[in-house]
């Protein structure tokens, strides 16, 4: 089916498994560069109480079945699968205003984060369903009561309401953490552009790769849905303070401690540094960074810059430099390849950035563009939204309120002067909470003053320089690894920011007891669980062989002078307390001449490796290392080598071994301990 072709269309929302359309004809969504009806919204009629209910006992528990790998290769394979299909998204993208650009970052960089939690979940999760958290905490003298975190998937649903400028970024950076925690999702897209949104979810269902229910989608109004929601459930919200306010407030959310997050209004800024005079690097790039910042989605970004702080002596230059800029950006249909700025999402967008520039004026004056008049090279310039770039400037910006609480949510930034790095500070932090600031200088000390001033007010903060220049991904780009939030005004959430986001949809637990049956729990072995010993040495058995708690308990080795000096002759390593009896007795930590640390992982090594190729494949590292006793001359080492975790390797012939290894004197005081990490086939071969 040609969506395109065919519109305008009625679009359905996808519940309890059935795509549905509401029960009335539903609101006409506009084209915004022609006016042209694209599609009609409505989601009356659907029973949201049973949509939960569905998500809850049909996706949840399939999804909770699945390992943290399972469920990161479905995600790749979601992935693969919406990248194929990628043109007919950048197709209809069209009609939202953006340009091919623009397009790019909500499709390719929505994908692109699937992709991103894919690739985290199998790297840094282990091929299970528990998710063990921090280190074990021992309870008892003697090893039989211990205590230790996990994390498991809620057992509710997560419901997305999404804001209108990204319909595909803005689902899916939410739904990657989701689905890899094994939660459901009910995604809810702002209507102005539900119509990008279904046509992505439509394609994910086709896939067949998600459990049924796993995502479901309502286009149109949530109704009562939330007047359902209990404490398992997790809500997320991008878009208006005021909306976010009213949601966060839901007698459902306060009564039932529901997990909310919010991502709301945010007044950006950028700085520049007092050493990024006219004709440095820092200033030029410092003016390109604004201009792209202001014109890329037409300034419809949560982190645009929308504050544009910089030192009194170069305010002029900065304005003319970015009115030549923005003079040359070329604003129409974002069909047209020579476009370089579409319009605002809707009609009605742009009549309430008009409205917001005039609550501006009261404090500053319009320096570069007109707002009540669009120049453009093609579309409609009176049925499309169109908007040209509006600068701005506030002589006064310590005694405004407006500049810093009035967001206009398109191309539209204030300029507005300073004297010192404090007075900077001072004014980035009137926005009372952001997703994001800039700092454009090549100052360490100045880079220093400014971030540390500016970090508690914000998520994230850029420091631009000629250093990073070219590898930069810029101010506007939130990245998966990353935080994506803000405090305050911004919301006080935290999304993306790679496994925190996937911790937010499940339950941090602390588990008290035995030894043995908190391994049985975690799957990782502890002190004082049961340990196995037989006539096998462990790295003679794959992983189909390997159970965790499979011991070693080697022979033992003296450590001779000669040895000391002999290491420290082969290694280069000849510290004092190596080579100085005198000295190493002056040293409060030691008796005499030791042992260098490192010998003793060697001597470790050698005395629990087993030579002969087999189902080890290699050593990739070592963990929590710690040397807790010192080994002199004379004293006799031994190894207690202990399969920790098992973790086979989604789609691959090995997986990763953590042994815990404890190296003991002997008195049996414990000299070094640490985890050893292996690759080691599945099977024999």
């Amino acid at each position: 089916m040609n969506i395109v072709a065919n519109r305008p269309r009625r679009l359905e929302s996808y519940v309890g498994g059935v795509w549905t359309r509401g029960t009335k004809e539903g609101a006409a969504l506009l084209d915004a560069s022609t006016g042209a009806p694209v599609a009609l919204i409505d989601a009356s009629g659907i029973d949201f109480a049973a949509a939960l209910a569905y998500g809850r006992e049909k996706a949840g528990p399939a999804l909770r079945r699945m390992s943290f790998h399972e469920r990161a290769v479905m995600l790749k394979a979601l992935a693969q699968a919406l990248m194929e299909r990628k043109e007919e998204f950048y197709a209809l993208s069209t009609a939202t205003g953006a340009t091919r650009t623009d397009s790019w970052i909500d499709i390719e960089g929505g994908i692109g984060t699937l992709f991103s939690y894919a690739s985290k979940g199998r790297r840094e999760l282990p091929n299970a369903r528990v998710l063990v958290d921090g280190d074990v905490e021992a309870l008892s003298r003697d090893e039989t009561f211990s205590a230790q975190h996990i994390l498991t998937p809620l057992e509710g649903v997560a419901i997305h309401i999404n804001a209108f400028n990204f319909p595909c970024w803005g689902m899916l950076e939410k739904l990657a953490p989701t689905l890899l925690a094994g939660m459901p999702a009910i995604v809810k897209p702002a209507s102005q552009t539900a119509y990008l949104t279904e046509l992505m979810v439509r394609r994910m269902v086709e896939t067949g790769l998600l459990p049924e229910g796993a995502v479901q989608l309502v286009c149109g109004s949530v109704g009562d849905l939330l007047d359902h929601v209990d404490g398992q459930d997790v809500v997320t919200f991008t878009g208006s303070a005021p909306t976010g306010r009213k949601l966060k407030t839901h007698p459902a959310i306060v009564g039932n401690s529901v997990r909310f997050t919010m991502e709301a209004d945010s007044l950006n800024a950028a700085v520049l540094g007092l050493d990024a005079a006219p004709g440095t690097e820092e200033f030029d790039l410092f003016v390109k960074e604004v201009a792209r910042e202001m014109t890329a989605k037409a300034g419809q970004k949560c982190t645009a810059i929308r504050r544009v702080i910089a030192p009194r002596a170069h305010c002029d230059a900065l304005v003319a430099a970015l009115g030549e800029r923005l003079g040359k950006v070329a604003l129409g249909n974002p069909a047209d390849e020579n476009v370089r700025m579409g319009p605002l999402a809707s009609l009605g967008q742009r009549e309430e950035v008009r409205a917001r520039i005039r609550d501006l004026g009261a404090e500053a004056e319009i320096v570069v563009g007109e707002p009540e008049r669009a120049e453009v090279v093609s579309g409609d310039a009176e049925a499309g939204a169109f908007l040209n770039p509006v600068l701005l400037y506030c002589g006064k910006p310590e005694a405004g309120r407006a500049v810093h609480d009035v967001e206009a949510f398109g191309p539209v930034s204030t300029v507005m002067p300073y004297d010192t790095a404090e007075e900077a500070v001072a004014l980035v932090r009137r926005g009372k909470g952001s997703l994001v600031t800039s700092v454009f200088t090549n100052d360490p000390g100045l880079a220093q003053e400014l971030v540390l001033g500016v970090a508690p007010f914000h998520g994230r903060v850029l420091i631009g320089n000629r250093s990073s220049a070219k590898s930069s991904t810029g101010h506007g780009s939130p990245l998966p690894g990353l935080v994506h939030g803000g405090p305050g005004r911004a919301g006080g959430g935290e999304e993306l920011g790679g496994m925190r986001g996937v911790k937010h949809y499940m339950q941090r637990t602390a588990i008290q007891g035995a030894p043995a049956l908190l391994s049985a729990i975690t799957g990782r072995w502890v002190d004082g669980a049961p340990a196995r010993a037989d006539d096998e040495h462990p790295f003679r058995k794959s992983l189909a062989e390997l159970r965790v708690g499979d011991q070693l308990v080697t022979a033992t080795r003296t450590v001779t002078l000669e040895d000391i000096e002999h290491f420290a002759g082969f290694t280069g390593d000849t510290f004092y307390a190596h080579m100085d009896e005198a000295a190493a007795r002056a040293n409060p930590f030691f008796d005499g001449r030791v042992a260098h640390g490192y010998l003793i992982l060697s001597f470790a090594a050698g005395l629990f490796v087993d030579p002969a190729p087999g189902p080890v494949l290699a050593n990739y590292g070592v963990d929590k290392l710690r040397f807790l006793t010192p080994v002199y001359p004379g004293d006799t080492l031994q190894v207690r080598l202990t399969c920790k975790e098992i973790n086979p390797r989604a789609n691959a012939e090995h997986g990763e071994v953590r042994w815990d290894c404890r190296v003991t004197n002997q008195t049996g005081a414990t000299v070094a301990q640490y985890d050893v990490l292996t690759m080691v086939a599945k099977t024999k071969g």
